[in-house]
């Protein structure tokens, strides 16, 4: 029992190997990528189309700019605008009692005329928030807030963080200026006087010394959260969350009301619009430069819109009202650990899905396990976006890199191996059945099934005689000389190798692949096999092994295809009688010869060229077939073997013989006695006083003086000479011995030039 076990989870491992590799070293290489900060600019961009594709929020009524634009400028006359224009709408925001007003313009230095009448407002108006810029750097210096506000304690900080891509995502809560004071952020500020209006409440400390403000409590961010690696995260930040772009981009659909300063100057805003509400005070001019680049600043297609810094510390005041009063959610990151695993899981997922997907079964299930493939894809994308949406940055660029990098490398593995069971299994099966076998691992199961196939089968003539003399090493040169040609050509035609018999070889056209023109496609392929065999000789020439030739039948019929054999140890094979007919037709062909059924020759569709037509009664088969002599095929083909009529010589004296008639592979002892009357080179005419039946192979031992004793000659009867007295010969295995002879012979009887 434990044997078995080990043994089911040896199987499992081994199957499921690469998945264990490739999972988690993708996974590695992207967390890797991402630790770097490579990943970090695409986890922005990320989280910038999320901002964008989130569905709209209400506009924060709470809230209120008076913006300066261009036309405010020339109505004041210049910049800055004088400490009068200033005062003077202060006074008026003053007099419609908002809860608190944020100035979002430098006012380190008087700007006459009215100095004192700003001081003078500055005194009297305790709940107006000054700003000046903390954190300085020698292309932006700090900036000191207005004297009298400092004095009084009512100053915040202007200070934005800008990432490396130009972009404000994160905002002060407060920071430390350079006397290690506290400062607030200016949003931050604002926030906490109106609530303190309203609740009686300020902020406090967590347990965890996080800042808590009502109902919200504000962990701060940390330099690895979210897509951010090694960021700066001093002072006390947070991730800004944003309610939509610049009021200039959003025209009616404004986050927040924003009015002129020529509006409120010349009392053109309603009476009330400024009661119980927050009031920023700030440039929206573009001449002035003070805007900033945000998530919503650009679209896939469209030119970057930047948003005015007053309007990101509103960004910043809304959302620290809407965390502290109703609960809307933080942008808030996972544990690194947990992001770590998160990474694993798509890798894992992708390995996993592309691995059972490289292995299916059929067309139908490959889209089918593909698009599960996708459809992860599009998981992993919205439930990211998902999560955003309830405020959770959970990084999506490395688990997607994770996941394609796992697939890529599962889709190279496959096909590698893929490649290699080709390279391999083609060696012993056709690259037709491989490539099913691929497509459909279900092929590999025992079983057949029932098909009409084309049969070719192809053997050398008198290999065992033309083998015998040679060495093991010299035979089997020529058989891989003679099979690698023959192969070539099968698959040039698209057939399938059933097996090799030696020097014989098994071809079905029609499956695993089956055609329309599986007859066409065997009469054409035998036809260039038989062309091939001069440069198949050639090369044996050159090497100094026997000639040989080689006969090919065919025939079609219904046979059963299929993986035959035992659990251990099984063929890719066609069994059935029509089978057996094919090779008893090959026994009637002598070299070069393509012999066909009827039935096949029936089932071809292009014009062939018939040299002969023949009636046989094949061994253990009930009625008699008509076969034929193929010389040709036409159409696309167009393959043609020469014709090549023996020229039979009268020899001056008839040459003695014994002759065997041989029975299958079987020589019988009966030896009859004969006379050679003509002689070419591959033939002869025999007289014989035994009847022989045609298509008989016999053997022959020539009693002419420079015969050596002992070496046999093979040939098929072809049939009765027009004489009626002897037998036509083919020649189908001649020692090299009695070659020399029959040479010298033939050279004789040529006539002279």
């Amino acid at each position: 029992m434990l044997n078995s076990k080990f043994s089911w989870e040896s199987r499992f491992l081994w199957k499921w190997r690469w998945v264990s590799i490739a999972a988690p070293t993708m996974a590695s290489i992207a967390i890797a990528l991402r630790l770097a900060g490579f990943l970090q600019l695409g986890e922005w961009a990320a989280l910038d189309l999320y901002f964008r594709l989130r569905p709209a929020e209400p506009a924060d009524k709470r809230i209120v700019i008076v913006g300066i634009d261009e036309p405010d400028i020339r109505y004041a006359g210049q910049w800055p605008i004088p400490d009068k224009v200033l005062a003077e709408l202060l006074a008026k925001l003053k007099q419609q009692n908002p809860r608190a007003i944020g100035l979002d313009l430098y006012r380190d230095l008087p700007v006459p005329p009215g100095h004192d009448a700003l001081v003078a407002v500055y005194n009297s108006t305790p709940n107006l928030i000054g700003i000046e810029k903390v954190v300085g750097d020698p292309k932006n210096p700090d900036v000191a807030p207005p004297p009298e506000l400092k004095k009084l304690g009512q100053i915040a900080a202007n200070d934005f963080l800008i990432d490396a891509d130009g972009k404000v995502r994160r905002s002060f809560l407060y920071l430390t200026d350079s006397e290690g004071q506290f400062v607030f952020g200016l949003g931050f500020r604002l926030a906490w006087i109106y609530i303190e209006q309203i609740q009686g409440i300020g902020p406090e400390l967590t347990e965890e010394q996080f800042v808590k403000l009502g109902e919200g409590i504000f962990p701060p961010f940390e330099s690895n959260d979210g897509g951010y690696v090694r960021a700066n995260a001093a002072g006390y930040q947070i991730l800004l969350n944003f309610r939509g772009a610049s009021c200039r981009v959003m025209g009616n659909r404004c986050p927040y009301q924003i009015v002129s300063m020529r509006d409120v100057l010349e009392d053109k805003i309603p009476a009330d619009l400024i009661r119980d509400r927050i009031v920023l005070v700030g440039s929206t001019a573009e001449s002035l430069r003070d805007h900033f680049f945000t998530p919503y600043s650009s679209g896939l297609v469209t030119i970057p819109q930047p948003t005015s810094g007053v309007e990101i510390h509103a960004h910043l005041t809304s959302q620290i009202l809407s965390a502290a009063l109703q609960g809307r959610p933080l942008i808030k990151s996972w544990d690194e650990n947990l992001e770590l695993l998160w990474i694993f899981f798509w890798s894992s997922a992708a390995a996993i899905l592309s691995w059972r997907c490289g292995y299916s079964g059929n067309k139908m299930e490959t889209i089918a396990r593909v698009s599960l493939i996708v459809l992860a894809v599009v998981s992993l994308v919205s439930s990211t976006f998902v999560a955003f949406i309830y405020g959770w940055w959970i990084p999506v660029v490395p688990p997607l890199l994770a996941f394609g990098l796992s697939s890529i490398a599962i889709a190279i593995y496959i096909a590698r191996t893929a490649g290699d069971i080709r390279k391999a299994f083609g060696r012993y099966v056709n690259n037709e059945v491989v490539a099913s076998l691929l497509e459909n691992p279900q092929g590999l199961k025992l079983g057949g099934e029932c098909r009409r196939v084309t049969i070719l089968l192809s053997d050398l003539r008198g290999f065992t005689a033309i083998a015998k003399p040679l060495p093991p090493e010299k035979v089997v040169t020529l058989l891989n000389i003679y099979l690698q040609k023959m192969s070539d050509i099968i698959d040039q035609y698209h057939g399938t190798i059933d097996k090799f018999i030696g020097d014989a070889i098994l071809v079905i056209f029609g499956a695993p692949n089956s055609g329309e023109d599986d007859a066409d496609r065997a009469v054409a392929c035998a036809l260039a096999m038989q062309l091939a065999m001069e440069e198949v000789n050639a090369n044996l020439t050159r090497l100094g092994l026997p000639f040989i030739e080689m006969g090919i039948g065919i025939h079609t019929g219904e046979v059963v295809v299929g993986n035959i054999g035992s659990q251990n140890h099984a063929n890719y094979t066609a069994i059935g009688n029509e089978v057996n007919l094919a090779s008893r037709i090959e026994s009637y062909t002598v070299g070069g010869q393509v012999l066909i059924s009827d039935v096949t020759r029936n089932e071809v569709k292009t014009g062939l060229r018939i040299n002969d037509k023949i009636s046989v009664q094949p061994k253990g088969f009930d009625q008699a077939i008509a076969i034929h002599d193929i010389g040709g095929i036409a159409g696309r083909y167009c393959i043609f073997l020469p014709r090549k009529e023996p020229n039979l010589f009268t020899l001056k004296e008839e040459i003695p013989l014994y002759y065997t008639i041989l029975d299958g592979k079987h020589v019988s002892n009966t030896k009859y006695k004969g006379t050679l009357v003509k002689f070419s080179f591959k033939g002869a005419q025999m007289r014989g006083d035994h009847l022989i039946e045609q298509f008989s192979n016999i053997k022959i031992n020539l009693l002419a003086p420079d015969a050596r004793e002992g070496e046999d000659l093979y040939a098929k009867v072809m049939g009765k000479s027009q004489e009626g007295n002897g037998y036509l010969l083919r020649f189908t295995s001649v020692p090299p011995a009695i070659g020399a002879v029959l040479r010298a012979l033939y050279d004789s009887l040529l006539p002279k030039k």
